[in-house]
């Protein structure tokens, strides 16, 4: 499964019976409990980072990944205009990007 697979699933779920499945029910308390979830899973995931346990990072990643593609599809971003996003960004230099905001 890819991202794009992932996302386009998340995305089917928005007009899914909340009863249906678990990420219909968080898309339907809202973007900012999707925001809250998301949060939640990175904090989860730096700790696992500080921990350096691999195995748990790698379930925490998971779980921020997929947080993170609901609360885009929450707020109608598209993930290809994510990657589009990120596909600009590989043109110039990183600190050049950083200084320009």
């Amino acid at each position: 499964m890819t991202l794009d697979d992932l996302f386009a699933t998340i995305t089917d779920r928005k007009s899914a019976d909340p009863s249906s499945s678990w990420t219909a029910q968080l898309l339907a308390k809202g973007p900012e409990k999707c925001a809250e979830k998301f949060g939640e899973e990175a904090i989860e995931a730096i700790i696992e980072a500080v921990k350096d346990d691999k195995s748990a990072l790698t379930s925490e990643a998971a779980d921020v990944l997929y947080h993170l593609l609901v609360m885009l599809a929450s707020r109608d971003v598209a993930l290809s205009d994510v990657m589009h996003e990120l596909a600009r960004r590989q043109t110039q230099s990183g600190i050049t990007e950083k200084a320009s905001r």
